[in-house]
């Protein structure tokens, strides 16, 4: 459904050491310069941060959450404590399950150095 994901940056390096990490730790490769930006990809998506193309500075969407999945939930703390380690800032309640049954998730939130939500999700296999 969709073909890339981009947010605002206002500092790329910082924002390029946090990603590096942070989807290290998913198995997806460092990221790649290119112009204003850089651009992370793996497991058929693209992931990019960039500095505003107009200039003006870079704002984090309220309500927006972008989401990152995980294969186990071991993985999801991994990365969530890469991002803390590197930046990142944690929000909302600590890693852990949240709901029942086949839907249940094994969830862990936290902000990125300019305050992007990003959600890491590992879902429950089916037995």
């Amino acid at each position: 459904m969709f073909n890339h994901i981009m947010l605002g940056a206002s500092d790329l390096e910082k924002s390029r050491q946090f990603y590096d990490a942070f989807l290290g730790v998913l198995g997806v490769p460092p990221g790649n310069a290119n112009k204003n930006r850089y651009f992370w990809r793996g497991n058929g998506g693209t992931f990019g941060v960039s500095t505003p193309i107009n200039g003006q500075p870079a704002t984090f969407g309220n309500g927006s959450t972008t989401g990152f999945a995980a294969t186990s939930p071991e993985q999801v703390n991994a990365a969530h404590a890469a991002g803390l380690a590197n930046g990142g800032v944690t929000c909302e309640d600590p890693p852990g399950w949240r709901g029942e049954g086949p839907g249940a998730l094994y969830l862990a939130y936290l902000r990125d150095p300019d305050g992007n939500k990003l959600c890491l999700a590992h879902r429950k296999p089916k037995e």
